[in-house]
């Protein structure tokens, strides 16, 4: 491989040139797939900010239970478009489809401004979340592979804060907006940046050299390398690997082992995540705080999430992301065990975000550890399936706090519950295998 170049300033080679693809300065990539990502996390919450008010007037004759449904619809969605679409950035490159997730979950969000009734609310917002659910495993894959060698992790994590971001900014400006406008509002304004993105994107957004170098583009791929100042990843198949991509090598002898142990790591991650963000108010109301603390939990937790982030992204690429990962889980099964000892207020705001600081960060090093750890030519679809397995978490982890509420169990029955989840995503991950000791292994 030739050695990169670290010049920034952008060339406009002809793609008719020996195939070379158009260059641009590569400080646009990670800017670019944050901001794609802080636009998932404000769909993916802004339904949770105006459900409350779109029930309390009646809108569109919604009830409860239909809210309910429609929430479920969109995590259904989620799924399906993690899994679908991390299966097709293999095969179709990380840029065409990430700017397609981004077109796909804005519009379809601003057309669900103009819903005529709950049915088809429903239906738009399981359409939004096939591109939601695409857009982190593409985002992931690209953000890996433009790191600098040893910064894989930091940068997956740094990507990461864009979703929580994405998610304080939708409560804040529900406050304002929803009060003022109405619901409607609030899915215009989370897809008019799109407007400004994706012709970005088109111009900026380079393709992924280790992706051009997995099909076989290697003229291509060697001179974005040189150009972005990144690597080529060896692609070349392991003995026994040659005739299998997708989900036949996840599934395969020698990775079947790790996948699952990624599956149950993801699972119990995002359950920690939705189950949280769901219910720690309340539970925190059965342990006799008062609503407008409880309400303050929340949004602490998920300041602890953002710096969290930046924390866990460096420390696993010193100790490696699945030591981190196992740190991480383990950390946060104590953390959550501890939120059931009564404390002052200042006390428990300090838990809270400590908890945040680890809570978050385990699924997102689940993710870290998957690319680092997949070749590019199934990354994509690793991270996929990491992620749409992950979204079956999303969905229990709602139903088992709803449930322990409704039972009386939620203080102190629903922190050890959360913190037992916890340790079960550390000990799925201790039966994880490096890239390095799989190759070892098939030889």
């Amino acid at each position: 491989m030739a050695s990169p170049s670290r010049s920034d300033s952008p060339t406009t080679a002809s793609p008719s040139r020996g195939g070379t693809p158009i260059l641009r300065s590569r400080a646009w990539v990670a800017p670019l797939c944050w901001t794609a990502v802080l636009l998932d996390g404000f769909d993916a919450v802004v339904l949770g900010a105006v459900l409350p008010t779109m029930l309390e007037n009646g809108e569109l004759g919604m009830t409860t239970a239909q809210g309910t449904a429609v929430a479920t619809a969109g995590l259904v969605g989620m799924m399906i478009g993690a899994l679908a679409m991390g299966y097709l950035t293999d095969r179709l490159g990380r840029r065409r489809m990430l700017i397609g997730a981004v077109v796909l979950f804005s519009v379809l969000t601003f057309a669900a401004a103009f819903s005529p009734n709950v049915l088809v609310f429903g239906l738009l917002r399981f359409l939004a979340g096939l591109g939601l659910g695409g857009c982190l495993p593409t985002g992931i894959a690209m953000v890996t592979e433009f790191a600098r060698r040893g910064r894989g992790s930091n940068a997956t994590t740094v990507m990461m804060t864009g979703y929580h971001v994405g998610a304080v900014l939708t409560a804040a400006i529900a406050i304002v907006v929803v009060r003022q406008f109405g619901w409607q509002e609030m899915f215009v304004l989370g897809a008019l940046p799109a407007v400004v993105l994706v012709p970005l994107m088109i111009v900026f957004l380079p393709e992924s050299p280790s992706w051009l170098a997995s099909r076989g583009r290697t003229a291509e791929a060697r001179a974005v390398a040189e150009h972005y100042g990144v690597d080529v990843e060896d692609h070349t198949p392991g003995q026994g690997e040659a005739e299998k991509v997708g989900a036949a090598m996840l599934l395969s002898t020698g990775w079947r082992r790790n996948s699952i142990a990624i599956w149950i790591a993801s699972f119990m991650g995002l359950l920690l995540v939705y189950g949280l963000n769901t219910w720690l108010p309340q539970i925190m109301r059965a342990a006799d705080y008062d609503l407008g603390n409880s309400l303050g939990f929340l949004l602490v937790l998920n300041v602890g999430a953002i710096v969290g982030l930046a924390v866990a992204g460096r420390v696993a690429d010193r100790i490696t992301p699945r030591t981190a990962g196992i740190i991480w889980f383990l950390g946060s099964a104590v953390l959550l065990a501890a939120l059931a000892i009564k404390l002052p207020v200042l006390g428990i705001y300090v838990m809270v975000f400590v908890t945040g600081c680890f809570v978050f960060s385990s699924q997102v090093l689940v993710y870290a550890f998957t690319a680092a750890n997949h070749p590019p030519r199934v990354r994509a679809t690793a991270l996929g399936m990491s992620a749409g397995v992950g979204r079956l978490g999303a969905i229990s982890g709602p139903i088992i706090g709803g449930t322990l509420l409704g039972a009386g169990l939620a203080y102190p029955w629903g922190f050890f519950a959360f913190a037992a989840v916890g340790a079960l995503g550390g000990v799925a991950l201790t039966g994880t295998r490096t890239r390095h000791e799989l190759r070892e292994s098939s030889r």
